[in-house]
């Protein structure tokens, strides 16, 4: 199979890549900006194999796109080219628009000018997955998960700018017959995540002897994904998936912010001992502006439908996290010095 992925030179993104560059037979282009959160060092591996292809670009240039879907022939597109930072969002939301909407945009319109030439074969064969997050539904309460049904909420410009990806994706199905998938996943972690979310933050920082900042009360919580699991969830959409579906897709492993990292410094004290206990590094900041309380997930239609399951538990994968950024500062440490420091993001404009 012949696959094209956007934002493949990111944390998901190069997971993706580097599984389908594994497949016998598969070929995968990877598309892909090369922004702040890029990371080439992420698909070292697979830099050489014959398989594999990067191509420089942004997804908003139709030009591009149009050649390379004409060049390539991709049987199936995976899109992940996306601004997915909510702290960022808060501080500059162009990008997230520029890139999240009319992004998505232009490549659901190359994909569908590419679908619509295809012979009735490889038309039927053809899939699209468009990638998103849970945070379009908003926030939940202390109960209750998300499903495919819960009504769309976004709180954030980051969410909002993914819930008007998805709603192009979903009537570029209803409207022209694109058979685009949707997936909206829970969050991710794992080796090779661009150290600016929580759990490398948190791992860098501690390492670092800096504190630890926690936003509120540290109650927040979030269904944890490991990021194989994620990606073998894509897998199955693209082998079995229904074109028009929606797929939520969950780890099952919900803890509150303060109980992650919590853990990851016992997990330091146990492998990187630094004299006084890591947790004595944590502080409560100021909460995030418009900060979603619960996100869970429903994960009931992809383990029924296609067979998914995640293979990772929480505390396994969390565990192999730590693990990797204690073995990989060859590839955190120009990021630090070079990209983001670890510093707070997220505050409005114009706060102190």
């Amino acid at each position: 199979m012949r696959v094209l992925v956007t934002g493949g030179a990111g944390f998901i993104g190069s997971a993706v890549c580097r599984r389908i560059a594994r497949l016998p037979g598969w070929q995968v282009v990877n598309l892909d900006k090369l922004t702040y959160a890029a990371s080439l060092a992420s698909l070292a591996d697979i830099a050489g194999a014959p398989n594999y292809r990067l191509v420089e670009g942004d997804i908003c240039n139709r030009d591009l796109l149009a050649g390379l879907f004409a060049e390539f022939q991709p049987q199936a597109v995976i899109h992940l080219a996306a601004e997915t930072h909510v702290d960022r969002s808060i501080m500059a939301s162009d990008a997230f628009v520029q890139t999240n909407v009319n992004g998505t945009h232009a490549l659901l319109e190359a994909a569908l000018t590419h679908w619509e030439q295809l012979g009735d074969t490889d038309r039927r064969a053809f899939r699209m997955i468009h990638v998103s997050t849970d945070e379009v539904y908003g926030s939940l309460g202390e109960s209750g998960l998300f499903s495919e049904e819960t009504a769309y909420d976004p709180r954030s410009p980051y969410s909002a700018s993914k819930a008007a990806a998805d709603h192009l994706a979903s009537a570029w199905h209803h409207t022209y017959g694109l058979p685009v998938m949707i997936s909206n996943c829970s969050n991710n972690y794992g080796p090779f995540q661009f150290p600016e979310k929580l759990i490398p933050t948190t791992i860098l920082n501690a390492l670092a002897g800096r504190p630890i900042d926690v936003y509120g009360d540290g109650g927040n919580v979030r269904d944890w994904l490991f990021v194989e699991d994620h990606v073998d969830a894509l897998l199955k959409m693209l082998a079995g998936g229904v074109p028009g579906r929606t797929y939520n897709i969950g780890g099952h492993g919900e803890r509150t912010n303060i109980v992650v990292v919590e853990r990851i410094c016992a997990l330091l004290d146990e492998m990187a001992p630094r004299g006084a206990p890591h947790r004595n590094l944590i502080r409560l900041v100021a909460d995030r502006p418009g900060h979603d309380r619960r996100y869970a997930i429903d994960a009931t239609r992809i383990a029924t439908e296609l067979g998914w399951a995640p293979r990772h538990n929480f505390e396994d994968g969390l565990r192999a996290t730590v693990r990797w950024y204690l073995d990989r500062e060859d590839w955190w440490r120009p990021i630090r010095e070079l990209r983001h420091s670890g510093e707070r993001l997220g505050l409005k404009r114009g706060a102190p």
